[in-house]
């Protein structure tokens, strides 16, 4: 170990302090301090912050003066859609994924310290019927999927799932997917890489020790992608598979579609190489951040950077001007991933700012570590959105907030985005997945229960269960065999795993 030249480079940047209780460490507790602060690039970490305190003092200033509406050119939704149309792209979508041209992305590096679990929000069970967890869904999707393109294709088909994890999630992540032999996909086929941590910084500009011998560090945003991308050589995997298309999401949206071959169709009929998948605002104040243009670049901008009168503009058919909720939910081609990734473009992306209550070690004890009950610094995070100012042809997609987007990000002491609404929500789609297929529910008595409960006076209203496995159908299609034309008591499972050949229905308590 060359201590005194981490002293000097320590000393240079003005961070001589992270060497405080040097002397007071075993060896094996300096071997973990040394590997830590060596790698890091301090002169780079000081300029990061130097650049987001400046962002951050400015961050009260509105953008309303420099918004632009999204052109209609880019704009699609499924809604307004003929379903013709719809068809095609679904189909366009489905001929790439035969051809295994297409590769998702999950965004899974997040601790889910709100869900307040000690686990990766991907191992999280949200009290399904069927007990699966957010990984075993998705997992099952992709294999449907595959099953699909390969219908269309006529051969063999892979989808390739590369989850970007962190320091944090890596490990227990691999040995879940390990443990349940991967949900039936191939091993070869998910590829797990890290994101980079930063240290998360005063406001004095010094880096948090949590400890004598530990740097306070998080994860660099769901932004971090791009220079995970370029480290990992992920991208040349991608490269040497042939793959054309990435769909990148996050873990925590329980009716995600991932590789939706509608979405990926539409983004291939407006020739983008960068889309994003969009809800319409529920409210001109919903807290979510908006897809528009900022300057004639495309961005999303936060609802904290619009005036209230902004935000409640509406166009001639009345909808609000700034409508395009942002849901995590974006397509890219492989060629504008490398683009983006490459350090040259990487390097322009600016850090946004979370104030935090960070752990920092106590001055008069060092065997303690403080939590502090007010923000004490600061975590620097770039944004997987923050590249689409780069994009030279976007488009974007709406769809239906029931259908795709029901978020995990609170446990269930919260009012919204909680296990049990996102429990809820994947039910009520699948409930009324069975509905269009030509199901019907009774009571216990028989009798037919309406299609939309209602609430008469105290009674509460009956909350049908149903729930279908990914395996028996990706969004609903190709029930009516199983269904049509008869008559369920809630709840039902129609349930397949990988290693069933066919469907089973499950009825009544299981």
């Amino acid at each position: 170990m060359d201590v005194e030249g981490l002293k000097s480079r320590l000393a240079e940047a003005n961070q001589e302090h992270l060497l405080k209780y040097w002397n007071q460490l075993s060896d094996s507790e300096k071997s973990q301090l040394y590997k830590e602060l060596n790698h890091l690039d301090f002169k780079e970490i000081n300029g990061f912050f130097k650049t987001a305190m400046e962002d951050l003092a400015s961050a009260s200033e509105k953008l309303d003066d420099v918004l632009e509406p999204l052109p209609k050119e880019v704009c699609g939704r499924v809604v307004s859609t003929e379903e013709e149309v719809l068809l095609q792209y679904d189909v366009d979508g489905l001929t790439e994924i035969g051809e295994s041209r297409v590769a998702v992305l999950l965004l899974a590096g997040g601790q889910g310290t709100r869900l307040g679990v000690p686990y990766p929000k991907g191992m999280y069970n949200v009290g399904l019927p069927s007990g699966k967890t957010l990984y075993q869904i998705q997992a099952e999707r992709l294999l449907k999927l595959q099953r699909m393109g390969e219908a269309v294709s006529g051969s063999s088909c892979k989808i390739p799932w590369y989850i970007m994890t962190s320091e944090h999630t890596k490990q227990s992540t691999l040995d879940f997917f390990k443990k349940h032999n991967y949900f039936g996909l191939q091993e070869e086929d998910v590829v797990l890489f890290e994101q980079s941590l930063l240290p998360c910084i005063g406001f004095d500009g010094k880096i948090i020790l949590e400890k004598p011998h530990k740097v306070a560090l998080a994860p660099d945003g769901n932004g971090g992608l791009y220079r995970a991308l370029h480290k990992s050589g992920v991208l040349k995997d991608m490269e040497g598979r042939g793959i054309k298309y990435v769909h990148v999401y996050c873990v925590d949206n329980i009716l995600v579609k991932m590789a939706d071959p509608i979405f990926i169709g539409f983004c291939m009929s407006k020739g983008a190489n960068c889309g994003a998948k969009v809800v319409e605002k529920a409210f001109p104040t919903e807290a979510v951040g908006v897809v528009c243009k900022v300057e004639g670049k495309y961005q999303v901008v936060e609802y904290s950077e619009i005036t209230l009168k902004t935000a409640e503009k509406r166009d001639s058919t009345g909808r609000l001007t700034f409508n395009a909720g942002n849901i995590c939910n974006h397509f890219f081609t492989l060629d504008f991933l490398k683009f983006v990734s490459d350090p040259s473009q990487e390097k322009q992306l600016k850090h946004h700012v979370a104030k935090k209550k960070i752990p920092y070690v106590s001055e008069q004890d060092s065997k303690v570590t403080i939590k502090p009950d007010s923000p004490n610094g600061i975590k620097m995070e770039k944004f997987v959105f923050d590249v689409f100012h780069f994009a030279t042809s976007f488009a974007v997609w709406e769809v239906i907030r029931e259908d795709e987007f029901a978020p995990l990000k609170n446990a269930d002491t919260a009012d919204k985005d909680t296990p049990t609404t996102c429990r809820r929500s994947l039910l009520n789609l699948h409930h009324r997945y069975l509905l269009a297929a030509g199901a019907e529910f009774v009571d216990k008595d028989g009798n037919l229960l309406p299609h939309i409960p209602s609430q008469k006076g105290e009674e509460e209203a009956v909350f049908v269960e149903s729930e279908i496995s990914p395996l028996v159908s990706y969004a609903g299609e190709g029930l009516e065999k199983l269904v049509d034309g008869r008559k369920f008591t809630s709840p039902v499972y129609l349930n397949q795993d990988y290693k069933m050949e066919e469907p089973e229905i499950v009825e009544g308590e299981w």
